[in-house]
């Protein structure tokens, strides 16, 4: 039972964290929001399973040289099979690497095997123990059932996808059909009334079959190749007349305001403002409910939460097409939204950190102390007005700045909160050593603990602490 729920949390957690890697990257390529994954819920069962096989084969290992090359192999393997296996059976190729030297049958390349050796060792080495020590710490039956049922929805996910890949090669082989008899002197149906039947194909079920050309545009298909590019043209005027009924569309490049749309610059800046608004946000907090003042933030350096950062960013990016819909959907999404965020939070805090910032096992409803109805409940009042009022306007005034100074500004910003996060990062592990009087190994612990000594860290973080000491404060109340 312990191998099937390590099994099963290695799958989910790498899924998301997959998805959620390839996001940012094709978002930043590509200078807006894009869904990477071959579901509709943000997984990618692929990299799951891929890292599954490194845990299964390679996480007993205390040879990094081994564990490299055995994931760069068994990985590449892996990922030609699956590729393969996809074109095979759907016709489809989702990605062409033929034009990269040293590919495989356009499945593979070069580089790719490094890659997949360096994340073999990152995760054996840094992520599986600590990881596994965290789940195996928590209660039998969440320890089951998260990961269990987020696995069941994976494959309900994968079943309805798969099905939307097969109608889809239908309906381009329909398609292929139409253009065929168009213009051909034999056949007896207009040419007309053949053109508006291959235009219907095209809108026939396209929210799930756009989608999957949208998170695959490289996606290709030898006997369907006119059809496809149709299809991918047809996405990109659906996308523009989405977008034109929240921000005004600008076809010159030129033309186009610092941080235009959802891009990475926007994107960024809504994080800071929303990092600041939730330090604000919890300062009042404490001072009403309280009854004193309180520093609360998330960092060493600024008045920075990032968690509400987060959230503002996770709520924009998931109901940024949205905002037509009814403020109950707006709500009970953003309620959903910022407790999954939430809960992430305080899980990867505990699994890379060893600690916590916030405990509510002994709230109502709460979800293994991590997040509860009431939290979610008031993210759901934050997202709706976020999304309803402020982000409208914050966008809007961000697309004032000017171009050159918002750049300057965006990658001097971005530089800060990196070097702030490693800082505290090394600032919370050098508080834990040195209760374990372990010295500073290096000139930058050193720096640490001078910069920030435990009476710095107990001012800023004053609620952070473990598991174990968060259950101890409530059995004193008591």
């Amino acid at each position: 039972m312990k191998l099937l729920i390590e099994m099963l949390w290695i799958f989910s957690v790498f899924s998301f964290l997959g998805w959620v890697v390839k996001f940012i990257v094709y978002s930043i390529k590509r200078h807006r929001p894009v869904n990477p994954g071959f579901l509709v819920l943000p997984f990618l069962p692929s990299n799951g399973v891929g890292m599954l096989l490194v845990f299964l084969m390679f996480s007993r290992l205390d040879n990094h040289f081994i564990v490299f090359f055995g994931s760069a192999v068994a990985l590449t393997v892996y990922r030609f099979l699956l590729s393969m296996i996809f074109e095979r059976s759907f016709g489809f190729k989702w990605r062409d690497l033929s034009k990269r030297k040293f590919n495989l049958n356009g499945y593979v390349s070069l580089w790719e095997p490094f890659s997949y050796g360096v994340i073999g060792v990152i995760s054996v080495g840094f992520i599986f123990k600590p990881m596994m020590s965290l789940v195996l710490g928590m209660p039998f039956l969440a320890s089951f059932l998260i990961p269990a049922i987020i696995t069941g929805l994976i494959i309900a996910d994968s079943i309805f996808t798969v099905i939307t890949v097969i109608n889809l090669r239908k309906n381009l082989k329909q398609m292929k059909n139409i253009s065929e008899l168009i213009g051909n002197k034999k056949n007896t149906i207009p040419d007309e009334e053949l053109r508006k039947s291959y235009e219907r194909r095209m809108i026939k079920n396209r929210r799930f079959r756009l989608r999957l050309v949208k998170a695959f545009p490289e996606m290709e298909s030898l006997n369907y190749e006119k059809q496809l590019s149709d299809l991918k043209k047809y996405f990109d005027i659906i996308r523009e007349k989405n977008n034109e009924t929240y921000e005004k569309k600008i076809e010159n490049d030129s033309d186009k305001p610092f941080a235009y749309g959802l891009c990475f610059s926007k994107l960024f800046w809504l994080f800071m403002i929303g990092s600041i608004f939730g330090t604000l946000l919890e300062t009042i907090w404490a001072i009403v409910m309280d009854g004193h003042f309180e520093m609360r933030v998330g960092m060493v350096l600024g008045p920075f939460i990032p968690v509400y950062g987060g959230g503002a960013v996770a709520i924009t990016l998931c109901l940024y097409k949205l905002h037509k819909k009814g403020d109950l959907v707006v709500y009970l999404a953003s309620a959903a939204i910022g407790a999954t965020f939430e809960y992430l939070c305080s899980y990867f805090q505990e699994m890379f950190l060893g600690t916590i910032s916030w405990d509510y096992s002994d709230t109502p409803f709460n979800l293994d102390g991590r997040t509860n109805l009431t939290y979610a409940l008031i993210w759901g009042v934050l997202g709706l007005i976020w999304l309803r009022y402020i982000y409208p306007v914050i966008s809007r005034n961000i697309e004032k700045i000017p171009k050159k100074i918002g750049k300057i500004l965006t990658v001097t910003l971005c530089a800060f909160m990196i070097i702030n996060a490693v800082l505290s990062v090394i600032a919370v592990q050098r508080q834990t050593e040195r209760k374990n009087n372990i010295p500073p190994r290096t000139v930058v612990g050193e720096f640490v603990d001078k910069a920030f000594p435990d009476e710095y860290i107990g001012f800023v973080f004053p609620h952070m602490g473990t598991k174990q000491s968060f259950a101890e404060e409530r059995a004193k109340n008591k």
